[in-house]
């Protein structure tokens, strides 16, 4: 008996166990997964999958981890609300890897995301070799008994002097230097190489410069006088502050215990590894504090030099009418003329307009009826923004005031955010940043070819090792062709999400559970296969890795598939199939969207008829930004165009930094960013607007969301206020606004829910039981729309609002654009900052189409397929398709095979990452590039036969 229920126990132990798992949109869903295996979990996007994974498991897996902990720890830790389900079983530790969490800190690098930069401070600080920072010469300290054996060394029976270096190549007579070791005992000194009793009247010419050494001792080397000889060189290092000069007369020798160089006195600090820390004051640059560059307010940005002040010179101050008014009464004062454009003032005009005169100015203070006469100044643009900038506490506004600011590579340590006295610090031929600012497959190569003597071996070898694993690892996932300063904020989200991967899982752990979100974003079909081999070797460790996924080769890889669904929000919630590979597509998922998928009977391409040809190209010529190489790029307009090619190609940098910014500047003079080097854009006058639709989020605060963001919450308000009973009352649109007094619920300030701090247990949230978690008072809820209530509106999916209002144009009409881009599951009053960076990319793409633009505009997106299952792949295609034949352009930053086959021209770039990037490798249709080189030609050209295309 106890046999059996040892082996029942064993077989149980083998699979994590969900029983009644209820969260958001789950329907009392119960499965069993196996432990160590690759589990993925795909299914349309808003079926529930993020919900079973990362709300349901991993949050119970943190809730349990953290509940061993003492209540002490937890109050540093904080807790994890218990999720929605009556069971979980057989758990692991659980570690989350999602798309979101990408770092805003200016501090955080790859390299200190990663933790390599901590192994590297250990490696240099323990193994690096220091150099005088301004000669270059070797810096090495001696104790006494090597200075003792070094001097021994060979050179037995050898007179030699000791002397004590006290005077280098400076002014002056020195009497009192003389006097005062002729008081402490000392008989000669050596002065410009001659040697000198002190007893003697040495006259020096003040004005010349003379070299001064002490001689502690005349001897033969000889053993007998191996404790002389010791005597003396400490008696040398201690009057001079530890140097000791050994000379025979022909051949001399400098040692000193310090690291100090001996030939410019330049004294450097013990080595030791919080040396190389830019986030600590004893190795940060005191210039800019470890930052690397300087972030100020610039007037090349904030000033248009073509206009006068009157016409808007000073683009912030567009609005800011008084500060005009008193530089014109600076002006009157000072007798200026401001009616010319600014560009051709004085510069002692200029500077005064820019930063600010201590002229005094009769200024009137006035405050509702109240004025009160005072004296005051003008403080010029650049103050002004800067005060601003230091006092607003709206994060809108200082968005827009950063619009204003760039950044300059700090001066004294040149971009490398560490004193010059570590980066005298060498290991090889490397310093730490030539190393840091190296790609990550360049720096491997380096390290893998280092050669460390047997001490340093000893010391820094397990270091080493754990650098070389951890690069390897970044390489593996299709990370290679990054540095390790690059700046956390500047990775793109898929970037983002793949460093932190190599963070949680070069740690080699075992018995874990990882949960993945869509870690193939942002990547190459190339890097995939290497992005999969990597996690399959995790789960070889005896791990389990639980991947939310869409991307066709990773569920071919897959030792079992779970698909959630039919549908999207109250449609999903349901398992639909599961099993392993072979039994999902031929058993379970025989009648599912995704197993047609994976049999190969159904697919994401939505061609258009006949691919559209262009008789008008945008050119770019001579991009040069980044790592691009001088290319000349061409989009064919009225197209659908992508631009692909590997990670770190150069795409976003041609998409962000040179196309929108350089088409901004053109549209509009008053848009300041500075865009990346090239040399002159062709054709933009066929366009008549730009528009960029990226995946950063819509909101920053939980009071964004869908409704308010895409504007159709105004229209809805606007709808309330025109009924009968708000007529009545005398209820204004605004009155249904929770962001504003009136008619919210002041209880909870327009939250619906109140926070309740608990000490050490997590903050708890809790319904506001004023308005029972409405937003709302009661006096506004009582005016209805067909029933409903404003707070039922924010409460529904799109999709069920469309059926509430499809009777008013102004309101559906925006619902369905939203619904179009496959959003039609999410709630109208979703906060923001729970959707993903491919739903927040959706939700503005539905708000620029419902937009009525004059003229041919060209829509910039990057990666919109992101968290698409395929079926949704096809609703947004045929979406961007009909954005093209109503006259517009469609260059979209893309990697997805359907997608690729979807368009009518391809722009490649590559053929690699990094330094090996940056170049145009084909173009084309899809046919025309397949028959082209290239890794996209490669993996296009297989495809497309597969699909008959």
């Amino acid at each position: 008996m106890k046999k059996k229920l040892n082996e029942q126990r064993q077989t149980e132990q083998k699979y994590i166990k969900i029983i009644g798992a209820r969260q958001n949109n789950l329907k009392n869903v119960s499965c069993k997964l196996p432990k160590n295996s690759m589990v993925v979990m795909t299914g349309p996007s808003g079926s529930g999958k993020s919900s079973l994974a990362f709300d349901t498991i991993y949050a119970e897996g943190q809730r349990r981890y953290m509940e061993s902990l003492s209540s002490y720890a937890r109050q540093f830790l904080g807790m994890a609300e218990k999720p929605l389900v009556d069971e979980i079983e057989g758990l692991s530790p659980a570690i989350s890897i999602e798309q979101k969490g990408k770092s805003h800190n200016p501090r955080s690098t790859v390299g200190t995301v990663t933790e390599i930069y901590d192994y590297l401070r250990l490696l240099f600080g323990r193994a690096g070799k220091p150099y005088c920072p301004s000669c270059g010469r070797a810096v090495t300290k001696y104790s006494v008994d090597e200075i003792v054996d070094k001097i021994f060394k060979g050179k037995e029976e050898n007179a030699v002097h000791i002397l004590s270096p006290m005077v280098k190549a400076k002014k002056g007579q020195h009497k009192n230097l003389f006097a005062a070791l002729a008081s402490k005992g000392y008989t000669r000194v050596r002065v410009d190489g001659a040697i000198y009793r002190l007893d003697e009247d040495i006259e020096l010419e003040k004005n010349e410069k003379h070299t001064i050494d002490c001689v502690i001792d005349r001897m033969r080397l000889r053993e007998e006088n191996r404790a002389r000889l010791t005597e003396a060189v400490e008696m040398a290092l201690k009057l001079s502050s530890g140097f000791v000069v050994i000379t025979n007369g022909e051949d001399e020798q400098e040692f000193t215990e310090n690291y100090v160089c001996p030939h410019c006195e330049i004294s450097l600090p013990e080595i030791e590894p919080r040396l190389f820390s830019f986030n600590a004051p004893i190795g940060a640059c005191p210039d800019c504090a470890g930052l690397g560059f300087h972030s100020h307010f610039s007037p090349q940005i904030a000033v248009a030099p073509e206009k006068t002040l009157a016409e808007g010179a000073f683009v912030p101050w567009k609005n800011t009418k008084y500060m005009l008014e008193r530089a014109n009464m600076l002006a009157e004062k000072k007798g200026w003329n401001l009616d010319m454009p600014f560009g051709e003032l004085s510069k002692g005009v200029q500077d005064a307009l820019l930063y600010g005169d201590d002229t005094p100015l009769d200024l009137v203070f006035i405050a509702n009826t109240f004025e009160r006469n005072y004296t005051g100044k003008y403080i010029g643009l650049i103050p002004w923004l800067e005060k601003r900038y230091g006092e607003t506490e709206s994060e809108q506004f200082k968005e827009e005031l950063e619009r204003y600011r760039v950044e300059d590579t700090c001066a004294t340590c040149g971009g490398h955010r560490l004193k010059k006295e570590a980066l005298s610090v060498r290991l090889g031929d490397y310093n730490i940043a030539d190393l840091t600012s190296m790609s990550v497959e360049e720096h491997l190569a380096v390290l893998n070819n280092l050669k460390l003597g047997k001490r340093e071996q000893k010391i820094v070898g397990v270091a080493l090792d754990e650098i070389r694993k951890r690069l390897q690892f970044l390489v593996n996932i299709g990370a290679g062709y990054l540095s390790l300063d690059r700046r956390a904020d500047t990775l793109s989200g898929g970037e983002s999400q793949r460093i932190r991967l190599a963070s949680q899982l070069g740690s080699g752990l075992t018995g874990v559970m990882y949960v993945l979100d869509e870690p193939t974003i942002g990547l190459h079909a190339r890097d995939t296969s290497k992005l999969l081999g990597t996690l399959k070797t995790i789960r070889d460790l005896g791990n389990t890795v639980l991947v939310v996924e869409h991307d066709k080769e990773t569920m071919e890889e897959a030792d079992y598939i779970v698909e959630i669904g039919p549908g999207a929000g109250e449609n999903g919630g349901k398992i639909t199939a599961e099993g392993e590979f072979d039994e999902f597509i031929h058993g379970t998922a025989k009648t599912s969207d995704t197993g047609k998928y994976l049999r190969g009977e159904e697919n994401g391409i939505e061609k258009p008829k006949n691919r559209r040809k262009s008789n008008h190209f945008l050119t770019v010529t001579g991009c040069a930004e980044n790592n691009l190489k001088d290319v000349d790029i061409s989009i064919p307009l009225g197209t659908f165009t992508c631009l692909t090619g590997v990670s770190g190609s150069g795409k976003s940098t041609f998409l962000y930094e040179i196309l929108y910014k350089g088409l901004r500047h053109y549209f509009d003079s008053d848009f300041r960013a500075v865009p990346g080097k090239f040399k002159k854009i062709i054709g933009a006058e066929k366009l008549k607007n730009i528009v960029l639709i990226d995946q950063s989020p819509i909101g920053r605060t939980p009071r964004s969301n869908p409704a308010t963001y895409t504007g159709v919450f105004s229209a809805i308000r606007e709808l309330f206020a025109e009924m009968t009973e708000a007529k009545m009352r005398g209820y204004t649109p605004g009155r249904f606004s929770f962001n504003v007094k009136g008619g919210r619920c002041e209880a909870c300030n327009g939250d619906g829910v109140t926070k309740v701090s608990m000490l050490f247990l997590p903050d708890v949230y809790v319904k506001c039981d004023v308005c029972d978690g409405k937003r709302y008072n009661r006096e506004t809820l009582e005016v209805k729309f067909n029933g409903h209530t404003i707070a039922d509106v924010l409460d529904m999916t799109v999709d069920e609002a469309q059926r509430v209002f499809a009777n008013i144009p102004k309101i559906a009409n925006r619902l369905a654009t939203i619904s179009e881009a496959g959003l039609g599951y999410i709630k109208l009053g979703q906060s923001s900052t729970t959707l993903s960076g491919g739903e927040a990319q959706r939700v503005k793409l539905a708000t620029e189409l419902a937009k009525k633009f004059q003229g041919p505009t060209l829509y910039l997106l990057d990666e919109p397929t992101t968290g698409l299952h395929y079926t949704d792949v096809k609703k947004l295609l045929k979406l961007l398709h009909k954005l093209v034949e109503s006259g517009h352009s469609v260059l979209a930053i893309e990697h997805n095979l359907d997608v690729l086959a979807s368009s009518d021209y391809i722009i490649d770039l590559g053929p690699d990452g990094g330094k090996a990037g940056g170049n145009l490798v084909a173009k084309g249709t899809p046919e025309e590039v397949a028959k082209q080189h290239g890794f996209t030609a490669m993996f296009l050209k297989d495809y497309l036969a597969k699909n008959k295309c």
